[in-house]
């Protein structure tokens, strides 16, 4: 079955407690090319600026949880398009047919062995949403040089990003959730892989000027994510109107997404402003919008719990709507990003 351009209704069907996001689904994300969100155009992607792409971003997190935390994770790997090496980059993003879909591990879990002009990869590596969907594998792994850490001058240890074909991953099948289940967010090992020096990239180190990779990635996560509970949030509200009898009960959350959706777009407007005026984003904005972001996903957490114990047995069953938004919406909270300040 084909997805319709602009079925949404259809795609919601689609994904649906579903284990693993359906081949239709992962066709039609492929054919809007959105893992490719924030890709230059001259290398095949969409190119959308900051406040568009989150736009786009919310609007999938509203027609399914792991959907849409699906695609701002993995388009969120291929952010790191604008860190690549030109020369490696150019190698990878240059088949518009052939959809590249970057994703792996925040976490430094791995060694990286300094060998000729490469390094020797080995490690295990947790939490890599849309594994079974990924054509590539970043990850973070400690340098090493005759089997000894490589030190800074702060005496620091050193560690440097990756990026690995899936050919060279063995996927971990653990990922074993309440929600989100069809991100499939499992781990992944790598066992003494070589790679070349061009596989590797420093996050803060650009090598494409572009505006949208100004954009400091700690912002762009808090901000990418926060459209996600948003949008999840926003799905909950729609369906919950559909049960509750008493619509007053619903006022609290209606509130905080009209305060989350004004702060969201100001955000990424104002950066947007200062990266076009060639003004660097000020550091204090970086502190500001974490915990603008924090707090915005703390009350609409307490909203949907304050609303969930009216919405009666049919939100509690397994393949209710307002169930499977739910187990998505508090699998989601898990994640590190807004937990732990």
């Amino acid at each position: 079955m084909e997805v319709k351009k602009s079925s949404k209704q259809q795609l919601k069907e689609l994904c649906l407690n579903q284990d693993i996001l359906p081949k239709e689904v992962l066709d039609w994300v492929a054919d809007e090319n959105l893992w490719n969100l924030w890709i230059p155009k001259s290398h095949g992607g969409l190119e959308m600026s900051l406040s568009l792409g989150l736009r786009k971003l919310r609007s999938l997190a509203e027609i399914d949880g792991s959907l849409g935390w699906t695609v701002t994770l993995c388009s969120g790997a291929n952010f790191f398009f604008g860190n690549l090496k030109k020369e490696f980059a150019d190698t990878i993003f240059t088949n518009p047919k052939k959809p590249v879909c970057f994703g792996g591990s925040g976490g430094v879990f791995g060694t990286a062995e300094k060998k000729d002009d490469g390094y020797i990869i080995s490690g295990t590596w947790k939490y890599a949403t849309g594994a079974p969907y990924l054509t590539h594998f970043t990850l973070n792994a400690k340098l090493l040089e005759n089997g000894k850490a490589i030190i800074d001058k702060n005496g620091a240890e050193i560690f440097r990003s990756f990026v690995v074909d899936k050919e060279d991953v063995e996927i971990i099948k653990d990922w074993h959730t309440m929600g989100l289940k069809a991100t499939a967010t499992h781990s992944f090992r790598v066992k003494e892989k070589w790679v070349s020096e061009k596989n590797s990239f420093i996050y803060n180190e650009l090598e494409y000027d572009a505006p949208i990779f100004k954009v400091h990635f700690s912002v762009f996560a808090d901000l990418t994510l926060w459209a996600n509970y948003f949008g999840m949030a926003v799905h909950f509200y729609k369906e919950s109107i559909q049960v509750l009898t008493k619509k007053t009960e619903l006022n609290f959350l209606n509130l905080e997404l009209e305060k989350s959706y004004e702060k969201i777009n100001q955000f990424a407007l104002n950066i947007e402003g200062k990266i076009n005026s060639g003004i660097s984003v000020p550091e204090t904005w970086i502190k500001d919008i974490h915990e603008e972001a924090s707090n915005s996903v703390k009350s609409m957490t307490e909203a949907i719990i304050k609303i969930y114990p009216l919405l009666g047995v049919q939100a509690c069953s397994d393949p209710h709507i307002l169930n499977h938004i739910f187990r998505d919406y508090f699998t989601a909270t898990q994640h590190h990003i807004f937990t732990r300040n």
